[in-house]
């Protein structure tokens, strides 16, 4: 699911590209989201949300309605990029962990920073690639776009990379001691991006930067 939240007109809201904020719905519960849109897109907030059952995907897919309102804090969260560095920039994501990459990644061409950028997206099946058609757009701007699939079916015809998305940057870069990689998606994908990024590719460990999504109907959120 596509959110799409109105601020309030004399809202005063920012935050950097990568941050999340917390979404309050009836019942007391509270639920973090990264923010999708670039902080240039003024008076809205954009969230991207898989429906794993949990009560935020509950409440959105099945009770939310255009015009409701919803209370929301934030923004949150030490993942953005390091203005100070100028180095080539590997940007990871799983499933809707895309969202603050792409947060990051539009940020960096509307204010036309010229880092050199790769995006890997991984997703079991084709499907999961939600915004592949926007990805694509994204190599006009010299972004360099890598979907990695893991578990495609016959029906599916993928003919693109496949495996786990890490793997694919690592088969494609071997030495990672000059970059700077921002990872975010399920724990499985980031904890082993950092352990073997930094444990066979050289990647400094202060130069690992990662948002970990942990969905709301797991025992261990």
């Amino acid at each position: 699911m596509r959110i799409r939240l109105k601020l309030p007109a004399n809202a005063q809201f920012r935050f950097l590209p990568g941050q999340y904020i917390d979404l309050l719905i009836p019942g007391g519960i509270r639920r973090s989201l990264s923010i999708a849109n670039s902080p240039e897109d003024e008076g809205f907030i954009e969230l991207h949300l898989r429906n794993y059952g949990g009560p935020l995907s509950n409440f959105v897919f099945g009770k939310l309605k255009e015009n409701d309102l919803l209370r929301l804090e934030g923004p949150f969260g030490s993942f953005f990029v390091r203005d100070d560095s100028d180095k080539p920039m590997i940007l990871l994501a799983s499933g809707t962990g895309f969202a603050p990459i792409q947060s990051i990644i539009e940020h960096e061409l509307q204010k036309g920073s010229g880092r050199q950028m790769t995006l890997y997206w991984g997703g079991r099946r084709p499907h999961d690639l939600y915004f592949d058609s926007l990805a694509r757009s994204w190599a006009d701007h010299g972004i360099t776009y890598v979907p990695v699939v893991s578990d495609a079916l016959s029906e599916d015809d993928w003919r693109g990379r496949s495996g786990f998305v890490h793997e694919a940057v690592m088969r494609d870069i071997a030495d990672l001691s000059s970059y700077q990689v921002y990872a975010c998606g399920a724990p499985v994908v980031v904890l082993s991006a950092k352990r073997d990024f930094t444990g066979r590719c050289s990647l400094p460990e202060d130069e690992f930067f990662a948002d970990i999504f942990v969905s709301g109907a797991s025992p261990s959120a």
